[in-house]
């Protein structure tokens, strides 16, 4: 019987995460990053490049606001903006080396994270789990996984 309380359990859990990966963050030289940079960083890492507009729209935020924050990012030497290859207006916004040692740190962090829930519940108990939590991601999208992004 649902008693209301696992959404509210998965979100704990994704907070318990974000809180240890950005502690080990700043052990490892990465204190001046905040979660939202993470959603910039999930997205860049998955293309050769976004502009400010892709970005905001990532984001859930305007134009302005995204590009303030790529501001701050370029200034903390994660970002690079680039002119775009085809449309004279734009930039290109991509991952700098810090950028990418960045993301490796989380990766890291995150596999050290499951490894840690392996040895709580088990192998078999987190691969249902995996499948069951990509079943309710995708049942939700209806047209694949969606994008990991904030909620403001």
């Amino acid at each position: 019987m649902p008693s209301g309380e696992l959404p509210a359990l998965m979100a704990m859990a994704f907070r318990s995460v974000m809180d240890t990966v950005h502690e080990r963050l700043a052990e490892q030289g990465f204190a001046d990053v905040r979660p939202a940079h993470g959603f910039v960083f999930q997205l860049l890492s998955h293309t050769r490049g976004s502009t400010a507009v892709e970005i905001a729209a990532h984001l859930g935020v305007t134009k302005q606001a995204a590009t303030q924050l790529l501001a701050e990012l370029e200034g903390r030497g994660y970002v690079r903006r680039t002119p775009h290859p085809t449309d004279r207006r734009a930039r290109l916004v991509s991952l700098t080396e810090r950028g990418w040692a960045c993301i490796t740190v989380v990766v890291a962090e995150w596999n050290a994270v499951e490894a840690r829930w392996v040895e709580l519940v088990g192998r078999e108990a987190l691969d249902v789990m995996h499948a069951s939590l990509a079943a309710i991601v995708g049942e939700a999208s209806k047209s694949g996984r969606p994008l990991l992004r904030p909620i403001w």
